[in-house]
């Protein structure tokens, strides 16, 4: 079984949505289930409905799972393990408190030494500390696991002493209800962040100490880096899947540039179908990857070029294919669903005939072209049928030409004074004339 394993304690990053996306291809490659389990450890820093949040993203993504577990319904099968291991002498109950360890952790520092626990201090304050934590003893040999994408990493036993499986409130900790949970819902492969290279010896740790021999593979994915080459933050609105979407990038589209990141793939723009005929992890780089905005941009108008009409209006709220011909004529000069929102909002808006265009105004044009076009409307002239007609018949009436005549005509239509050729859009504008000949002064 391969999953995925999110915090409900804030938005999805991209490197989240990117670790889910290929667990999901490789649980479809090897025909095993995919599992989301909502790792809700901490209690003190889970967000009501960020899980419904998660499960939402995911679900438009495609990234349909066979099962749904939180973290937290299994937390008293924990406990049970954790006081197994305590009868087996492999864990202990530790009674320091805070500020003791925060002195001790102060003495390794200036002695410019790495930390590391004494399991001699666990009964100091017994008499005085009600609530204990519960520690796992710490290893004895070096622990090694193969890495599909780093390879071969080993960790020497000093480096993990004695750490904390169960908090003095009872919860488990992240590392222990992980490695228990990835146990008992027999998972095989696990893919995530490489911030979470150093957790695996401690979560194998934990399997050996209960006798599991079952060898999971791994592989963790290198950092995504901002634009500027620094690792991405919540600050950076691109690291933020919701940000994504809001600005008008296609789930398909972000899959594409995700899966394509660090990686030497058989084709430049393909489906989530596509990759999982094709996907291997080990292609991915070890080295960090930068986002690249430009590349994304790319990829969705690419991918929204691959849309039929119908597909396309839908994307704009609309059930008229005509719409959807629009916006994809649209494609020529932009990127995204918002700034083709925003060229349709000018079209279909209120056009403010009286300002300046180009440090130009056109007001009394405006007006001798709208007069007329409302008169063709009205008695449903045959010229309005094609651009060239309809062209023919306003510079005749109206008396205007070239720049006096197209910039006016040019903002009655679309709002603007520059654009997209108006041979190629009065196709299709003709439909609505009605709702687009409105003007204020």
């Amino acid at each position: 079984m391969l999953r995925f394993a999110p915090s409900p304690t804030g938005d999805m990053h991209i490197g989240n949505l990117r670790a889910a996306i290929f667990n999901y291809i490789i649980a479809k490659q090897t025909k095993q289930p995919f599992l989301i389990r909502i790792e809700d450890t901490d209690t003190a820093r889970n967000i009501e409905g960020k899980d419904k949040e998660i499960l939402s993203i995911l679900n438009l993504f495609g990234l349909l799972w066979d099962r749904l577990v939180y973290q937290s319904d299994q937390f008293e099968h924990h406990r049970q393990l954790a006081q197994y291991l305590i009868s087996k002498d492999l864990a202990f109950y530790c009674y320091c408190t805070k500020d003791f360890l925060e002195e001790k952790r102060a003495e390794y520092q200036a002695q410019k030494k790495p930390f590391r626990y004494d399991p001699a201090w666990a009964e100091i304050h017994k008499n005085t500390n009600p609530k204990p934590v519960i520690r796992l003893r710490g290893a004895q040999n070096n622990i090694s696991f193969y890495d599909s994408i780093k390879g071969e990493l080993t960790f020497n036993a000093q480096e993990i002493d004695s750490f904390v499986i169960i908090k003095e409130d009872g919860i488990p900790t992240y590392n222990f209800a992980c490695a228990l949970d990835d146990m008992l819902y027999d998972i095989s492969f696990i893919v995530r962040g490489e911030d979470h290279v150093s957790n695996t010896p401690k979560q194998i740790l934990i399997h050996q100490s209960l006798g599991y021999t079952k060898s999971l593979g791994y592989a963790h994915l290198p950092i995504i880096l901002g634009e500027n080459g620094s690792k991405m933050s919540k600050r950076d609105n691109a690291s933020s899947v919701a940000w994504l979407l809001e600005q008008g990038y296609l789930p398909q589209a972000i899959i594409n540039y995700l899966v394509s990141m660090g990686n030497k793939t058989p084709q430049e723009v393909f489906r989530l179908d596509d990759a999982i005929a094709w996907f291997d992890i080990k292609n991915i780089a070890k080295s960090p990857v930068k986002f690249d905005i430009k590349r994304l941009r790319f990829l969705n108008r690419e991918h929204l070029k691959m849309l039929n009409e119908q597909e396309f209006a839908l994307l704009l709220e609309s059930k008229d294919p005509s719409v959807g011909a629009l916006g994809k004529l649209h494609l020529q000069e932009a990127s995204t669903l918002n700034e083709i929102r925003e060229k349709l909002d000018r079209i279909f808006g209120i056009k403010l005939i009286a300002q300046t265009y180009e440090g130009e105004i056109y007001t009394q044009e405006c007006e001798i072209l709208y007069n007329i076009l409302i008169k063709l409307i009205d008695s449903n002239a045959p010229s309005l049928q094609d651009y060239e007609s309809l062209k023919l018949v306003l510079m005749e009436e109206s008396k205007l030409k070239g720049k006096k005549f197209f910039k006016p005509l040019r903002i009655l239509l679309t709002g603007n004074s520059h654009g997209l050729e108006l041979n190629e859009l009065y196709p299709y504008l003709r439909f609505f004339l009605k709702d687009i000949l409105r003007v204020q002064g």
